[in-house]
């Protein structure tokens, strides 16, 4: 019942501050809505600040950067927000997703771009797991046009390990950038591990945690998983 709680906020408090503000939804860092809501504080990030400074027990700092939607250096935010109550909150309580979802007797990945999250449920419909994302901007200069992730219901038609890279990105190299543990659900478009500025900044793929990426990949996945990537 209080992740229920917690969950039902944090997904009310996101529907209201992008509704009040979708112009900028797409490049402001995620979480600047938070700082005027209760259970949260905005902390300015000093010069010399970094993440095991600020937060020297690992647990806590894993569910600020989660909860920041980045896995960069602290040193290229202003600001990061973090829960008042953050030594007695769970990750999961800050789940952006229900605990139950109905997945039809299947393993379940959901993307959601606007919450720059995933959510893995097994056959279940329980949630086993969840964790930032970064999805495609809306502008890439290199191929001058938008780089929006494709949204829709896919399937999981292929799957590589820790030395999987690109094939078009970077245009000046004609490929070869990381994309390790990627899980490839349409056309071009994977799920793989890379960095997380707290914006949607990829050039169309959807960037996890590495961490997160090696358990999808290893523990979750399988070809002919389904994957509904929304807005």
């Amino acid at each position: 019942m209080k992740y229920k709680k917690v969950i039902s906020f944090i997904a009310s408090a996101i529907a209201l501050a992008f509704l009040a503000d979708t112009a900028q939804a797409s490049t402001r860092y995620y979480g600047s809505y938070l700082c005027g809501y209760s259970g949260f504080e905005c902390v300015k990030v000093k010069r010399g600040d970094t993440w095991e400074k600020l937060f020297p027990n690992e647990r806590n700092r894993e569910i600020v950067m989660r909860l920041n939607r980045t896995n960069m250096p602290v040193k290229y935010r202003s600001w990061i927000v973090v829960p008042t109550n953050l030594r007695s909150i769970s990750h999961m309580e800050l789940s952006p997703f229900p605990l139950e979802h109905n997945t039809n007797g299947k393993k379940l990945v959901i993307v959601n771009l606007t919450k720059q999250a995933f959510g893995a449920y097994d056959q279940n419909g329980k949630l086993v797991r969840w964790g930032p994302v970064s999805g495609g901007k809306g502008y890439c200069p290199d191929v001058g046009r938008a780089c929006n992730t494709a949204t829709g219901t896919f399937k999981i038609y292929r799957k590589q390990g820790e030395s999987c890279v690109s094939s078009k990105f970077p245009i000046e190299t004609n490929g070869g950038a990381p994309m390790p543990y990627c899980m490839h659900f349409s056309g071009g478009f994977a799920l793989h591990g890379s960095t997380l500025p707290g914006y949607n900044a990829s050039h169309g793929c959807v960037r996890l945690f590495f961490e997160d990426a090696k358990w999808m990949n290893h523990e979750f996945t399988d070809i002919g998983t389904p994957v509904i990537v929304t807005r």
